[in-house]
């Protein structure tokens, strides 16, 4: 392994996925492993150059603009709550990425209205019971029963209580935004 080697494996990386500064790290770091002898690090690249090579490339590459954590979080929130993800998924997503809490609390403030001014978490509770089919969007009609799991479905997708019983309380004809 080489500091040219893995500068090339993080820029075709880059080209086919957007990721965070510490998923790269991560990923970078598993090839730099795989690729030192465990028996004699002295013939090719020991660990603690690795780590040196991929510090200064990760800095490197953000410095660039090739690697943001922000434009990777606003990417990721805005297409989870299209796909109905509540903002504690979304959350959770982030941060098993390696953002900070600090970005992901500004990503999901900044995404917390749509373009048209209208609640995101309500547009992505909606599109979420629409595909579930859930609530007002049932083909048969709902007893109390049938509305309480209902509840139970949205809460256990991260929904909080209020937003559920707006999307429950939704008529059958409300659109959903998919853009």
């Amino acid at each position: 392994m080489t500091e040219r080697r893995l500068e090339n494996i993080a820029i075709f990386y880059l080209q086919r996925f957007s990721t965070t500064a510490a998923h790269l790290r991560r990923v970078l770091t598993r090839r730099a492993e795989r690729s030192i002898d465990p028996q004699s690090e002295t013939r090719g690249a020991s660990r603690a150059e690795a780590r040196i090579w991929i510090d200064r490339l990760i800095a490197r590459l953000t410095a660039n603009g090739m690697l943001s954590d922000l434009a990777y979080a606003e990417g990721q929130a805005r297409m989870l709550r299209q796909l109905g993800k509540s903002p504690g998924v979304i959350r959770a997503k982030l941060r098993t990425k390696g953002v900070e809490p600090a970005t992901i609390d500004a990503v999901l403030d900044q995404t917390s209205l749509t373009a048209d001014g209208g609640d995101a978490t309500l547009r992505a509770a909606l599109a979420y019971a629409r595909r579930r089919k859930l609530g007002p969007f049932r083909e048969i009609a709902a007893d109390r029963a049938a509305h309480q799991k209902d509840l139970g479905t949205l809460a256990r997708a991260g929904f909080s209580l209020d937003v559920a019983r707006r999307v429950l309380a939704q008529a059958p004809d409300t659109p959903v935004d998919e853009t």
